[in-house]
């Protein structure tokens, strides 16, 4: 077995035991306070239906549902009138009414992946651990009281649940694409300033709420997530579209007859992954995916196309010209400036390139030599781009590209998530 499965083996393990440990618990000593359980169940089941609409790569698709299942580890009161339900029967509510959320998903074959529902379970098993037993021996209470010292406790105690959740979900990540480990964590690190906040916050103000007001507080301090959750959908449909433009931008190449059918996206999705082998996260990946798709968008403006497209066989003048006619076309389609001078820079000396520029370049060279005829082909442009590294590509792009392709390829390559 691949280190990487025992990694997400035992991850998903532990959240069926825990999810098994607390459905038995809770069917054995019965519900404590029912009327909380059956309130903050239902808020995690709808905060599950409203993923209605989540694109495939979005970082947290049901914030209600997560917000609702924080707030729920973390009620100590309610309505005034101490809790007494334990760490076991707040992770069978918040699996039985997960469970009861994602069935018209799973019914419509886009219900939630396993990874995702096993970082749940474990997330607010860890803030009910954290903030249960305390609470329930009198510690808080005692040392704290019920005022501003309280509430900024219940907040920490959410950022660390869900700088665990960052640290589950760059862990699965690694073992599922082997990319290092660094530039996945600061990516789930960064979403947290996005709609983890927007959680994190939303369950302190829901379980200081319920236990002031009682369960009537819940619908009243959903609303404003539910607000948010809409905004970030509109948002991300935006830089979908965008995306979608920049592909569609790319494609022009192939309908000309300029480049190879796939060409821009082979070379897309090949950067994608070495440049997060190279440690590029967040932006920095964006811009260099999209450079890739518009590489060769300059050959457009040649007056006799390129032979098969496949510039890498040109003389280096020749690459230079046709790269900085990319650049300015880029320009002209409104896209942001470091695409373009990615795009146009892609033929430098490789001593005077940034990093995106190195990957594209290399990686448009390997796709031109290989020219998808088989491993045979694939092996003599890898040796080719080796011979090479005196002069044209970096050799740590190189054995980089290697690795990548060792692993697979682009198995397992996403884009960016929104977040």
């Amino acid at each position: 077995m691949r280190p990487g499965a025992a990694t997400v083996g035992a991850v998903r393990g532990a959240a069926l035991l825990l999810s098994l440990a607390g459905l038995g618990a809770t069917l054995w000593y019965g519900v404590a306070e029912p009327g909380n359980a059956l309130a903050f169940g239902t808020l995690v089941a709808l905060g599950e239906l409203t993923r209605w609409g989540a694109s495939p790569d979005e970082r947290e698709p049901a914030p209600l549902a997560a917000a609702g299942a924080l707030a729920y580890a973390l009620l100590g009161t309610s309505g005034g009138a101490v809790t007494t339900h334990g760490v076991l029967q707040i992770v069978a509510v918040v699996v039985a009414a997960g469970l009861a959320g994602i069935v018209p998903h799973i019914a419509r074959g886009r219900g939630p992946g396993r990874d995702h529902l096993a970082r749940r379970v474990l997330t607010v098993g860890f803030a009910a651990l954290c903030f249960q037993p305390l609470y329930n021996s009198g510690i808080l209470v005692e040392h704290l009281g019920q005022g501003p010292p309280y509430a900024l406790f219940l907040l920490l105690l959410l950022v660390l649940t869900a700088l665990c959740d960052a640290v589950l979900a760059a862990l699965l990540l690694r073992a599922r694409t082997g990319f290092p480990y660094g530039p996945l964590l600061r990516d789930e690190l960064r979403a947290l300033l996005g709609i983890g906040s927007a959680v994190c916050a939303t369950g302190t103000v829901m379980a200081l709420g319920v236990a002031a007001a009682g369960l009537w507080a819940l619908p009243v301090l959903a609303v404003p997530l539910l607000l948010t959750q809409v905004s970030f959908r509109r948002y991300a449909a935006v830089r979908t579209v965008n995306r979608q433009t920049i592909a569609s931008l790319a494609r022009a190449t192939e309908i000309a007859g300029c480049t190879p059918p796939g060409h821009a996206r082979r070379v897309a999705a090949l950067s994608a992954a070495v440049g997060r082998e190279l440690g590029l996260s967040g932006a920095e990946l964006t811009v260099l995916e999209h450079a890739a798709l518009m590489h060769d968008i300059g050959q457009l403006s040649l007056v006799d196309p390129v032979a098969g497209g496949a510039t890498a066989l040109l003389p280096c003048g020749e690459q230079r010209r046709i790269a900085l006619l990319g650049g300015e076309v880029v320009r002209r389609t409104g896209v942001p400036e470091a695409v373009a001078l990615v795009v146009e820079r892609q033929a430098d000396p490789y001593r005077d390139q940034p990093l995106s520029a190195r990957i594209v370049r290399a990686v448009n060279a390997y796709d031109d030599l290989a020219g998808g005829e088989g491993p045979v082909a694939a092996l003599a442009a890898l040796e080719r781009l080796r011979l090479a590294t005196a002069r044209d590509f970096h050799p740590d792009v190189v054995e980089c590209l290697a690795r990548v392709l060792a692993r697979g390829g682009t198995a397992g390559v996403t884009s960016a998530p929104t977040g």
